[in-house]
Parts: C-alpha cells; structure tokens; sequence
C-alpha cells in the first residue's frame, strides 16, 4: 500500500480554515470586530494556513518564533522553519488594538472578511535581521527586501479561524488541490514516490527535461505552480496554466503527471525559499522538490546551486521531503537534445541556454523562439498573450 511522507512535525495537515457549516456564523461576529486590512503577501500566507500548506503553523508567528526562524530556520520549539510568517501592521494601528482581542483580517484590496484572529502578541522587529538572514542581502532593489522594507513596523502574532480562500477555488477549480486533497490523489494512484516541480513561468524545454528525469525515479511528479501574486513581467497564471496543459497533453506519458497550484506569493528568497518550498512540499505528501539552477532566485543575489547546497545545511529530522539536485540544463546541438552539465561532455559553444526570462525577452521583442528553446503549442499559446498585450498598448 502506498504510503506518503508525513505532514510537518504533525500527523495530519492542520488547515485553518473553518467547516463551511461554521463559516457563516463566524462572519457575522467578524463583521463587529475591529479590522486589519492585509497586504497581498500576507493574504497568501494566510490562504497558505487556510488549506494546511503551512502545517503545523496555528496562525501569524510570535516574537521568538520569528527571531529564531531568521537566526536558526527554527521556531522556538526547534521545528525546522527557514522563513518567518508573520502579520505586520503600521505602529498607529498596531497601538489601536491589544493582546487577548479579537480582530477581523480583511483583504486590503477588496475589503472582504477573510479571518478572524486573537492577538496574542505584538512586537517591533528589526527589519535588517530579517533581510540579512531570510534574503541573505539589505538591498531594496531585491523585490522580497524592498516588500519588507515597505511593511509595517509592528507584527501581531496569534492563532487564525480562516473563514474564505478568496477568489481561488473559483477562479482555479481544477487547479486549486489542497493538501489533504493532493495526498488522496496520490494515493488513488498508488504513489509513495513524488517529485514536486515548483514554477512561476511557462514550462520551456529544460523545465520539460527536469520534470522527465523526475518521472524516471518517482511514482509521479506533482508540477505546482504559483498563482499569488509575481514580479512585473511575469507571465500570468492563466496564460501559464494553458501553455503546461499543452504540454503535458503532448510530451507526457498520461498518468506521469498531475498539475495543480498553489496561493504562494513569491519572496525570491533563493535558498531559504528552496526549503520552505520543501517543507510545503512534505504537507502536500511529496517525497522530493526538484531544485535546479538558481531555485526562487531573482537577478545576481544568489549563485547558481546556493539553493541546493542549503539543503546539506541541515539536521537530521527537519525534513523529510528531499531535493533532487539537477544541474544546469540546455539543449547540446552536438547531444541532438536536451542535457545537463553532469551528462554533456561537449563545449559550451555547442549549448543553447534556455531560462523563462530570455524566452520572455524573445516573445516581448516577437524574436522567433526554436524548438530547441520551447515546444511549438506553448510557444502559439504565449506569442497569442503577448500579441494581446500589443493590442491594448
């Protein structure tokens, strides 16, 4: 009988977010209580808490949880936990409300009621501990660091009874597998073995080459897409969705693969990130995270295999959802076909690179992209977004 990676430091995915038989109860009583309008970036935590991916996590963290989890990836418990989660507000509002209270937590763009939280605890943080740590840099221009600088300069910390997913499961139904849900599709199928792909762009040849070795030493490989919010260029989860449906549909062996998503909004914490991945990876069930080049990195901050070196940073019992390390990969016109650095012997002159920002580049410039770089149906399906994109300039 198959049998799947257990939660995080739990023996069932603990999801925040109420019974629907509850729910509408609670938001009655939330529509009375002072509320705290959330960013984006903390909206996604929470819709993280809501459907367990944050497991064993009971809501925004405390003081010694966030310090420790900067200093030592750990909360003070000692549970393995490489990036705090936490709830900042600006100090006037923060003055406004007290510990033992409780808060309604709205979505500071639609105003709707998305939870209900007892403060626990407020406190100031140094803002430069946590850059320095987490994102391993103090420079704004880091699109992580500059979303930290711009946050409020209290956290409140408590427990969260999540009473909406937002738009999400509607917007996404085929999509949008929670936890619990993905670990029963995996055992419907008889999967012990699964490799997570996490992605944020359209899937070109050496995403598709990554997940093919994965296929080849795994039951499955769960392709995870985000659908919280990105940076300014990335191509929308929509657009992205249908480009790795055709993939899949014509380079896949039916039954190798599942995609879903999942309501992260990035950080580009680079190696840090690659472990949180891992851990909400475990939660989903998947016994391994493929972490190739350059993993939740953005721009020069971090070298190319800093997101996998991490993972040898760590102690026995922190996770248990392992990386499967793949080397850079590239098309080799002397191989005829995809390869990596371990497998090619030839020189680089014979390598074509391929990265999601190049084929960005290519598509925004309408520069024709070759197969080597990317399949033709993703391909139609990308120049037809960007040539909407035109249009409505």
């Amino acid at each position: 009988m198959a049998q799947l990676v257990p939660p995080h430091h739990s023996e069932q995915v603990k999801p925040l977010l109420l019974p629907r038989a509850q729910r509408s109860e609670q938001r009655q009583r939330a529509e009375k209580l002072k509320t705290i309008p959330l960013d984006s970036r903390t909206v996604s935590d929470l819709f993280m808490l809501a459907m367990g991916a944050y497991t064993p996590l009971d809501g925004f963290m405390g003081q010694a949880d966030w310090r420790r989890s900067c200093l030592d990836m750990k909360l003070a418990n000692s549970v393995f936990w490489p990036i705090p989660i936490t709830l900042a507000v600006d100090r006037d509002l923060a003055g406004s409300v007290h510990a033992e209270q409780e808060v309604a937590l709205t979505d500071g763009q639609s105003g709707e009621i998305l939870a209900v939280m007892t403060i626990r605890e407020k406190y100031s943080i140094d803002k430069k501990v946590e850059a320095e740590h987490v994102y391993r840099t103090t420079d704004p221009k880091h699109p992580g660091v500059a979303k930290l600088l711009q946050q409020g300069d209290v956290n409140l910390a408590g427990p969260v009874s999540v009473l909406s997913e937002g738009e999400y499961p509607v917007k996404y139904p085929q999509l949008y597998i929670r936890p619990a849900e993905a670990r029963a599709m995996f055992l419907e199928r008889g999967w012990s073995t699964v490799a997570a792909f996490q992605t944020r762009n359209p899937m070109h040849r050496s995403h598709e080459h990554l997940v093919k070795i994965a296929v080849e030493v795994s039951d499955g490989v769960f392709i995870h897409q985000v659908l919280g919010r990105l940076k300014a260029g990335d191509i929308p989860a929509e657009v992205r969705t249908r480009a790795i449906r055709a993939m899949i549909d014509n380079y896949f062996r039916p039954g190798t693969v599942i995609q879903a998503g999942y309501p992260i909004e990035m950080r580009y914490a680079g190696p840090r990130e690659a472990l949180l991945h891992a851990l909400i990876r475990q939660n989903f069930g998947c016994s391994h995270l493929i972490v190739g080049r350059d993993h939740a990195g953005v721009g020069n901050y971090y070298g190319p295999y800093d997101s996998q070196a991490i993972f040898d940073q760590l102690w026995p019992g922190a996770l248990h959802t392992k990386p499967l390390k793949i080397d850079v990969t590239f098309y080799c016109r002397k191989c005829y076909g995809m390869a990596t650095g371990k497998t090619c012997p030839h020189d680089p002159k014979y390598h074509i690179a391929i990265s999601g920002t190049e084929q960005r580049k290519m598509l925004s410039s309408n520069a024709e992209i070759p197969p080597e770089f990317s399949r033709p149906e993703v391909v139609a399906i990308l120049k037809e977004y960007y040539a909407g994109l035109k249009a409505r300039d």
